[in-house]
């Protein structure tokens, strides 16, 4: 596997951790549909949550969170979009963002929910 992948694999891996420890239940890990992909699909509480996550080794070019453009948004909610229909999810969805910052050992996890909105039809 490419360094990057296997950099990426890493911080989804960790991800996943600082999530349940933020009690975060885990349902869904790299759901795709066609050529889109959700990393996290969780639940906190009764809210369904959608979840990217981005991982850096260096902030030279901005914060992990700053690479979700708007292309990425519009994808992810269209996933969401057809995730919601297939389970028939009737309540309340965010889109949150984990952002993974891993230098010289020295790791640093930030979340940021309710990232950005969208219509999921």
């Amino acid at each position: 596997m490419a360094k990057h992948l296997e950099f990426g694999k890493l911080g989804e891996s960790e991800a996943q951790e600082f999530l349940r420890l933020q009690g975060y239940q885990i349902l869904q890990l790299n759901w795709r549909y066609k050529h889109w992909e959700i990393d996290i699909i969780a639940k906190e509480g009764d809210i369904l949550a959608f979840i990217e996550v981005k991982s850096r080794s260096s902030t030279d070019y901005g914060e992990p969170f700053q690479f979700v453009d708007l292309k990425k948004q519009k994808n992810l909610i269209r996933a969401a979009g057809v995730f919601l229909k297939k389970i028939n999810h009737q309540g309340d969805v965010r889109f949150d963002i984990v952002s993974v910052y891993n230098r010289d050992g020295k790791k640093d996890i930030s979340l940021v929910k309710d990232a950005f909105w969208g219509r999921y039809s």
